[in-house]
C-alpha cells in the first residue's frame, strides 16, 4: 500500500460487539468471559492459563462442542465505558477498593482474581470497581 494522494471513505464501526471463531468442542455460555487462544486464535471460555487474550463477555449460549475449530462464531461485547462485574477470587488472590485501576486475571470463565497466580493466568482487563457481590471490570 502507498500512502493516500486523495481523500478516501474510511469504514468504520462502534468497538462494542465482535464475533469470533469458536474452538471445536467447546461450549461457552452467556455471560461469561471470553479469551482467544493464541496458540490456534480460536475463542474459547476465560481459564487459567498463560497467553490467553481476554476479549469480553458472550452475549449468548454457544455451543460448538460437536463441531470442528471455527464451525461457529461467539458474539462478544466489549467497549469503552462497558463494565461487567465476576466473581472475586478468595485468599491472597482476594481484591480490593485498593486494586482498582490495576489489572486482574482470569481464574475460570466467571472467576477474576487480584495476582497472576505465579505467572499462570492471563489479564482478564481493569479493575474498575469492588463491591459485595464482585469485581468490575472493563475489557
Amino acid at each position: 500500500m502507498t500512502a493516500a494522494i486523495a481523500d478516501r471513505n474510511t469504514r468504520s464501526r462502534e468497538g462494542v460487539v465482535f464475533e469470533h471463531p469458536v474452538k471445536g468442542a467447546t461450549k461457552i455460555y452467556a455471560g461469561t468471559m471470553v479469551a482467544i487462544d493464541p496458540a490456534n486464535n480460536l475463542a474459547i471460555p476465560g481459564k487459567t492459563g498463560v497467553g490467553l487474550k481476554s476479549i469480553g463477555v458472550a452475549q449468548a449460549f454457544t455451543d460448538n462442542s460437536a463441531g470442528t475449530d471455527g464451525d461457529i462464531r461467539v458474539r462478544v461485547f466489549r467497549g469503552q465505558g462497558s463494565i461487567y462485574r465476576f466473581a472475586n477470587s478468595g485468599g491472597a488472590d482476594l481484591i480490593a477498593l485498593g486494586d482498582i485501576q490495576a489489572d486482574c486475571y482470569m481464574v475460570d470463565d466467571s472467576t477474576v482474581a487480584k495476582t497472576n497466580g505465579t505467572n499462570t493466568r492471563s489479564v482478564a482487563g481493569k479493575i474498575r470497581d469492588v463491591d459485595a457481590n464482585g469485581v468490575w471490570v472493563e475489557f
